[in-house]
C-alpha cells in the first residue's frame, strides 16, 4: 500500500451517485484509517482461534462452543451482506439508466459502454478458467463429493427461463418439511430477476420524462441511505473475517487450508493479468497512455483494496473517470455507477471462474464442457449479482449452482474470502474507470488534454483549484514549447 494519504472511505461514501461534489477535508480517524491493518489482525485471530477450537476437538460432526461462536459470527456477517444486495441491485441499476436523461447520444454510448463491460468480462473469466485449469488449485485433496451432492444435466433453457421474473420482486418462497413433519418456508431473492426487473423500471422512468423525477429522486435518496448502512456493514469486517477464517480452520484442518493458499495465489494471478496485461493492452489500443492509466486511477484502486467495496469506493471511482480520464460528468455520472453493480472482471469473472474449478477439483468432480460454457455465460450476464458489496458470495452461488457444482465449497472459500477480495475490488474498480474512458475516446468526446495531465490529489482539492493548477501547467508547458501564451483544457 501506498505511504500517501487515502481518501477517508466515510467520506466517500456520502458522496451522490448522480454527480461529484466538492472533496469536504476530513482528518482519517484512527479506526478508519488502520482498516487494512484490522483485516490483517483479524487473519491472524481466526487462524489462532480456529486451530484453538481444532485442538479442542472440533469437527463439523462433534462441534465445540468455540467453533459454535466462530461459525455464528461468520454467518451473521454473510447474512447482514446478503441482505444488502437487492435494494443495492434494484436503486443502483435504476439511478444509473436514470442518469442518460443527461447524456447526448444516450443510446448509442449506453450500447458500447454494455459492448465494453461483455467484451472485458469475457476475456476475463476465459484467463480465470485457463489459470484454473492451468494451475489446478484443488486437486490432491482426496476429498469426495458431498453426500447430498447429485450430478446434474445443466440445461440452458432453464437457466434463461429463471431469468424471467416470477412477480415484480422477483420473490420465491421454497418449502421444506423436517423430519418431524414440522413444514418451514424460507423466501428467497433470484438476483437475475431482480436486475431485469430494475432494468425495465429505469428504461420506463426514463421514457416517462418529468413525471418520474419524483420516483428517480426518490431512488437516488434510498441508494444513499443503502450505502451509508453498507458501509456500516462493511467496517463490521474485521469481526466477520474472525469468524470466516476461524470455522474454516476449525472444520477444514490446517492441511486442507494449504490447498485453500494455492487457490489464493490463482487468483492474483489471475487479476494480475487483467491487471497488468489487458488493461493496459487496452488502453494502448485507444491511443492512450498506460503510465496515465496507471497513475490515474490509483485513488480508487487504493481503496477499492481497503474496503472491499465497489459501491463504497464509487464516487472515487467516478471522481477518477472525470478529473484524471477527462470523461465527461454526464456520461460518467452513468457508467460508472452502472460499473459498479454490473462490471466485477474481478469478483464476477476471475473468481467465480477460478473457484468453480477449485471447487470441481477438490471434490474430484471432472467438469464438462457445457458446464465451462455456464461458467461463461453466468459471468458476464450475472455480474449484477455481487452488487457492488464485500465479497461476491452470491455471484459465487449462482455460478456453482447453474454449473452444478456442490455448494458446500462455498463455505470453504469463504475464509479465504477476505484476502481474495482486496485484490478482487481493485481490479473491479479499475476497470470500471477505465470502460467509460474507452468509449469516451471512440467517440471523441474524452478530454484527452486532462487524460495526459500532471496528477494531482484529485481527493484534497476543490475543483476549481483542479482546473486552474492544471490550466496553469499546461500553459506553463505550451509556452516552452513556443514562446506563446495558450488556453487550459476544459474545466
Amino acid at each position: 500500500m501506498s505511504s500517501h494519504p487515502s481518501p477517508s472511505p466515510a467520506a466517500a461514501v456520502d458522496a451522490p451517485v448522480g454527480g461529484v461534489p466538492a472533496p469536504r477535508r476530513r482528518r482519517l480517524p484512527g479506526w478508519t484509517g488502520n482498516f487494512g491493518w484490522q483485516i490483517v489482525a483479524a487473519l491472524v485471530l481466526g487462524l489462532v482461534l480456529g486451530l484453538a477450537a481444532r485442538s479442542m476437538g472440533h469437527t463439523p460432526d462433534t462441534p465445540t462452543a468455540l467453533g459454535e461462536t466462530l461459525a455464528l459470527i461468520g454467518s451473521v456477517y454473510i447474512s447482514l451482506l446478503k441482505a444488502a444486495v437487492i435494494p443495492l441491485v434494484f436503486f443502483a441499476v435504476v439511478a444509473s439508466i436514470a442518469n442518460l436523461a443527461q447524456v447526448t447520444n444516450a443510446a448509442r454510448l449506453a450500447a458500447k459502454t454494455l459492448l465494453w463491460f461483455a467484451i472485458t468480462s469475457l476475456i476475463a473469466v476465459l484467463i480465470g478458467l485457463a489459470v484454473g485449469v492451468v494451475m489446478q488449485p484443488g486437486v490432491g485433496t482426496g476429498q469426495s463429493a458431498p453426500a447430498s451432492y447429485q450430478a446434474r444435466d445443466v440445461g440452458w433453457l432453464d437457466f434463461l427461463t429463471s431469468m424471467v421474473p416470477a412477480n415484480f420482486a422477483g420473490l420465491t418462497v421454497k418449502t421444506t418439511v423436517d423430519d418431524a413433519g414440522a413444514v418451514a418456508a424460507s423466501p428467497t431473492f433470484n438476483v437475475l430477476q431482480v436486475l431485469v426487473i430494475a432494468i425495465a423500471v429505469g428504461v420506463a422512468a426514463l421514457k416517462v420524462g418529468a413525471k418520474a423525477e419524483p420516483f428517480l429522486a426518490f431512488s437516488r435518496s434510498v441508494l444513499a441511505v443503502i450505502q451509508k448502512v453498507l458501509w456500516w456493514i462493511i467496517r463490521l469486517a474485521p469481526i466477520g473475517t474472525v469468524g470466516l477464517l476461524g470455522n474454516a480452520v476449525a472444520s477444514y484442518g490446517w492441511s486442507t487450508m494449504g490447498t485453500l493458499a494455492k487457490f489464493v495465489v490463482a487468483i492474483y494471478v489471475g487479476l494480475a493479468l487483467v491487471m497488468l496485461v489487458v488493461y493496459p493492452v487496452l488502453a494502448r489500443l485507444h491511443g492512450l497512455s498506460v503510465r496515465q492509466f496507471f497513475t490515474g486511477v490509483w485513488p480508487a484502486f487504493q481503496l477499492g483494496f481497503v474496503s472491499r467495496s465497489s459501491i463504497g469506493t464509487l464516487p472515487v471511482t467516478q471522481r477518477v473517470a472525470e478529473r484524471n480520464f477527462g470523461v465527461p460528468t454526464g456520461y460518467a455520472a452513468f457508467a460508472v455507477p452502472l460499473g459498479s453493480t454490473t462490471k466485477m472482471d474481478g469478483c464476477a469473472a476471475i473468481y467465480p471462474a477460478i473457484a468453480a474449478v477449485f471447487v470441481a477439483q477438490f471434490y474430484g468432480i471432472e467438469m464438462s464442457l457445457g458446464q465451462y460454457a455456464l461458467v461463461v455465460l453466468v459471468s458476464v450476464l450475472g455480474s449484477a449479482a455481487t452488487a457492488g458489496t464485500t465479497g461476491a458470495t452470491v455471484m459465487l452461488t449462482l455460478t456453482l449452482s447453474t454449473a452444478g457444482l456442490p455448494l458446500e465449497g462455498l463455505a470453504l472459500l469463504l475464509a479465504v474470502d477476505p484476502i481474495v477480495d482486496m485484490g478482487r475490488t481493485a481490479t473491479n474498480v479499475a476497470g470500471q474507470a477505465l470502460v467509460p474512458a474507452l468509449v469516451a475516446k471512440q467517440e471523441g468526446i474524452l478530454d484527452q488534454a486532462r487524460y495526459d495531465a500532471e496528477r494531482v490529489d484529485i481527493m484534497g482539492e476543490d475543483e476549481e483549484e483542479i482546473v486552474e493548477a492544471r490550466a496553469a501547467r499546461v500553459t506553463d508547458s505550451r509556452e516552452e514549447l513556443v514562446g506563446t501564451p495558450a488556453v487550459g483544457p476544459r474545466g
